[in-house]
């Protein structure tokens, strides 16, 4: 077996493109030729250091980031099907022992054991020329989903646990605080489900963003205008935002949390008792990649545009660090290409 190439963070802003043992298929796994990879809020965190896993032992250097791939099935281990050798595929991230209570009763993503693909208890990411994934934990993906899209499957999947946690109906009216990757998909996702959507934003280049892909209603805090909210979902990274739509969410409805502040952040559970309002937490996308799936297939949500740029391995180091050449854009995702240099 040769080396295959994999980008590595040896150490709080510090990482490398290294040549690592290629990955074997053991029982039950498959091994993916990574086709493009995603990075996402969670990698940078990884990059500074600032993840919590690193500090409560989940997670330790040297790691190899990376959950949001799309590939090829390689090479099949014993007891799967060679069929599946040929095929492209994304993959589920949260990877249960298969045996406790949350794992049988379909909450294997809350599993305590859980390997987390490129983020948890040391299973290598999809930052590589190769991944191991465990054949349970894969979706096969259509000739319409090419392989841009099919790495944007994984942030899809939070968001249409997010659109689903909302309880919604066609007309009814839509929130959304944080115009990046997770909050434009729940946008998407939601409009196409006959969904009013409105989006909350900071940044001018956000919101421009947000309305050159066609949403006409993107607000900040200065114009949001004073309209009944029948769902609000808080994708932002704001510690202040989940008391936000707490407040502005219409009395009896749902809150949805999907976005993750730096520290704590609070709300007055008073409001949400005397207003009675559910609130929703979602982690991980598992339980939406199907579903994510067939909307990227029909056309009815298009995630491409959310992608600035596609780079190499090398490259990945400066992405995390905040480099960002002007010509990219403002689209929020960068995609990484394993077969660049």
């Amino acid at each position: 077996m040769e080396p295959v190439r994999a980008f590595v963070i040896i150490g709080p802003g510090r990482a490398e493109v290294q040549d690592v043992e290629e990955p074997v298929a053991g029982p039950g796994q498959v091994v993916v030729d990574v086709e493009r990879a995603g990075v996402c809020g969670t990698d940078v965190e990884f990059f500074t250091g600032e993840m919590s896993y690193l500090h409560d032992g989940q997670a330790r250097y040297p790691i190899r980031i990376g959950h949001e791939w799309s590939g090829v099935v390689r090479a099949a281990g014993p007891g799967v099907d060679p069929g599946w050798v040929g095929r492209r595929v994304t993959g589920d991230t949260m990877l249960g022992c298969g045996v406790c209570g949350r794992c049988t009763s379909n909450r294997q993503h809350l599993c305590a054991t859980r390997h987390e693909i490129g983020i948890r208890n040391g299973w290598p990411g999809a930052l590589a020329e190769r991944l191991p994934v465990p054949v349970t934990a894969l979706h096969p993906l259509p000739p319409p989903v090419d392989p841009t899209a099919g790495a944007l499957v994984e942030p899809g999947g939070n968001a249409l646990r997010a659109v689903r946690g909302a309880g919604l109906r066609p007309g009814e009216r839509l929130l959304v605080l944080g115009p990046g990757t997770i909050g434009l998909l729940v946008a998407q996702i939601a409009a196409a489900q006959g969904v009013e959507v409105h989006l909350l934003g900071v940044t001018a280049a956000s919101v421009e963003f947000a309305r050159g892909l066609g949403h006409g209603q993107v607000w900040t805090a200065g114009t949001l205008p004073p309209l009944r909210w029948d769902a609000v979902v808080d994708a932002s990274n704001a510690a202040t935002s989940p008391a936000l739509a707490l407040d502005l969410v219409e009395p009896g409805r749902r809150v949805v949390f999907i976005g993750l502040s730096g520290t704590p952040s609070l709300l007055d559970s008073r409001s949400l008792a005397l207003k009675d309002v559910t609130a929703v937490g979602v982690l991980s996308a598992s339980g939406g990649l199907a579903g994510t799936v067939e909307l990227y297939a029909s056309g009815a949500v298009d995630p491409r545009p959310l992608v600035a740029a596609t780079i190499g391995l090398s490259e990945a180091a400066a992405a995390l660090s905040g480099s960002r050449p002007a010509a990219w854009g403002a689209a929020p995702k960068v995609h990484i290409d394993p077969s660049l240099p």
